[in-house]
């Protein structure tokens, strides 16, 4: 049998990791029935914990584990950069952890915290619930968290105002007279894709149109995503006359859809998107998008996660919000194909 991990005990005695920790650890706050499950699962798997990790426990590796949904989505890479630029500026190294959008290898990265390869993680745009991301933080570890607000006071998180974002865009094409506007998601359990859906409902409402779940379809955040779900929705009613889609790459996707059916952007249809990648400047006509800070969101969350590793942070709440802009360009304007 290969060697077990924390994360296979986990697993067998259905606890967090961070719980199983809290029995090797002699914590008191494990139930007895929690406890007799971990070490019956510790005893099956034959476990044993990792000696030299313990030992090194109080020594620092100068390294942040950065744990992404998808290294190939762009909006990852431009975060990525701007944790990497500030923590090389603090003597930092970081290590890309892929959870190819799985649960399980998002927890099985956080044992990097538990046998100390890393001194903080940093999670972008977590599968994680909060309670699970809380459980580890309140075992002392280092956890900052991107694209999402917690609301606790030991875990640093950096976000934009998704909401807002939704909002903004359905404002801005009701205004260049749309009526029925489709919607592509990303993930449907991503809180940035929830809180953007808000905001999409919430400007339909002011504008006093209603909101059409026919008018809704998943992209999961792709390219390819986006081009399925536009075909989809144009299928069942090509009545919509523009798109919002929850990222750039889904856009791209619509692009490519509208290619193949022979219809003109913006003319017979506008479309948006979310984080104003370089790419989207280098198609035709240019998409219009909302630009996300996202260098500085990943520059802001690794000097904060540092500040936490050294027992700087500040005491209090730790949610900080960076603004985000609808860049109006041609492909929902006309005539704005130049900013």
């Amino acid at each position: 049998m290969k060697d077990s991990k924390i994360i296979d005990v986990a697993r067998i005695a259905n606890v967090s990791p961070a719980t199983v920790s809290r029995v090797l650890n002699g914590s008191p706050l494990v139930t007895k029935e929690t406890q007799n499950k971990v070490l019956k699962a510790i005893q099956e798997l034959n476990y044993t914990p990792n000696a030299m990790g313990k030992q090194l426990r109080s020594r620092k590796t100068m390294t942040l584990g950065v744990v992404v949904l998808d290294i190939g989505i762009s909006y990852h890479a431009e975060i990525i950069k701007g944790i990497e630029q500030k923590a090389n500026a603090m003597n930092y190294k970081i290590l890309i952890c892929n959870s190819q959008n799985e649960k399980m290898k998002e927890l099985e990265y956080l044992s990097l915290l538990q046998n100390r390869t890393v001194d903080g993680i940093i999670l972008v745009s977590p599968m994680l619930s909060d309670g699970e991301i809380a459980s580890f933080a309140g075992e002392g570890y280092a956890i900052g968290v991107i694209g999402r607000r917690l609301g606790h006071l030991n875990i640093p998180c950096s976000t934009t105002d998704n909401w807002k974002i939704g909002h903004d865009v359905v404002t801005h094409l009701v205004a260049n007279g749309h009526r029925r506007i489709a919607y592509l998601n990303g993930y449907e359990d991503a809180l940035d894709s929830i809180d953007r859906l808000e905001g999409f409902k919430a400007g339909l409402a002011e504008a006093g149109l209603p909101f059409l779940p026919t008018l809704v379809d998943k992209g999961d955040f792709s390219e390819d995503g986006g081009y399925a779900a536009f075909r989809r929705l144009w299928k069942e009613s090509s009545d919509f006359t523009a798109v919002f889609a929850a990222n750039d790459e889904m856009a791209l996707g619509v692009y490519k859809a509208c290619s193949e059916y022979g219809i003109a952007i913006p003319d017979r249809m506008a479309v948006v998107g979310v984080d104003n990648i370089r790419i989207t400047n280098y198609v035709s006509p240019k998409i219009s998008s909302v630009e996300q800070p996202l260098y500085e969101l990943g520059g802001l969350l690794a000097d904060k996660v540092i500040d936490q590793i050294n027992g700087d942070l500040e005491p209090g709440q730790k949610d900080f919000v960076i603004n985000s802009r609808l860049i109006v360009k041609g492909s929902s304007q006309k005539g704005a194909d130049s900013i």
